[in-house]
């Protein structure tokens, strides 16, 4: 069954900054979409709004998933209503082992341990690295590996990437677009990748682009869009009007 996330309006403050100013996106399940834009336009900001992080206050707005609001929940309840974050740079967590955290996250302790081997191996991620505490003593395309398989045997409705292309290099990164690919094939999974850069955009084909400047989405359009971001830059962009 096809699941809708809806943006509506969204405003965010980080500190004393208004960042969100009116922010607008919706996308269902299986679809693909890219966010783009210049640093300090909010990419960012609405990944870790959406998953409730602390310190990212709301001031208006509206985010639902199938109509159920998001906002007043718990980072917790907003991730077993569907969303999942990848973040830019997947923090250690000493003492903490990744079965011990998806079997926390809702995945099967019964299964958890066959599952995450075959996931690593889809990902090329050496199942051995996956005993130990989550993320400690990886390399930053292996967390990013790792995280990929996180998302494989949790298979959340909505996935969003906070420039999950960064650091990686060439093999790490088709290795997660293919997973990426997959899941929006498998389960319908919806992914909302935050991007710089169209060499992501190449391996995971968008179905939607998205330009964000100063808070609010300015334009929408095709995989025709990143090609223009990379030929012209964001100044053909004007920021959206108060």
């Amino acid at each position: 069954m096809t699941s809708t996330l809806s943006i509506q309006g969204l405003r965010v403050a980080v500190g004393d900054r208004e960042v969100l100013k009116g922010f607008d996106l919706t996308m269902s399940t299986g679809e693909v979409h890219a966010l783009m834009g210049p640093n300090g336009s909010g990419k960012s900001t609405l990944a870790h709004a959406l998953t409730g992080r602390p310190g990212y206050r709301v001031l208006g707005g509206s985010v639902t998933i199938d109509g159920r609001e998001l906002l007043g929940l718990s980072a917790t309840e907003r991730a077993r209503a569907g969303l999942f974050l990848a973040l830019q740079q997947p923090l250690e967590v000493p003492g903490v082992r990744p079965l011990d955290m998806l079997v926390a996250a809702g995945a099967d302790a019964a299964t958890v341990a066959a599952r995450v081997r075959e996931e690593a191996v889809r990902v090329g991620l050496r199942p051995e690295l996956l005993e130990r505490f989550v993320n400690v003593d990886l390399s930053g395309g292996e967390r990013k590996r790792a995280e990929m398989v996180q998302l494989g045997v949790l298979r959340p409705r909505f996935c969003l990437l906070d420039e999950v292309d960064s650091g990686l290099d060439v093999d790490a990164l088709a290795a997660v677009a293919r997973r990426l690919s997959a899941a929006a094939a498998e389960w319908e999974c919806g992914v909302l990748a935050i991007t710089h850069f169209r060499r992501l955009l190449v391996e995971l084909v968008p179905t939607t682009i998205h330009v964000v400047r100063d808070g609010r989405v300015v334009a929408t359009g095709g995989p025709e869009l990143a090609e223009r971001l990379e030929r012209d830059g964001y100044d053909g962009f004007g920021a959206p009007r108060a």
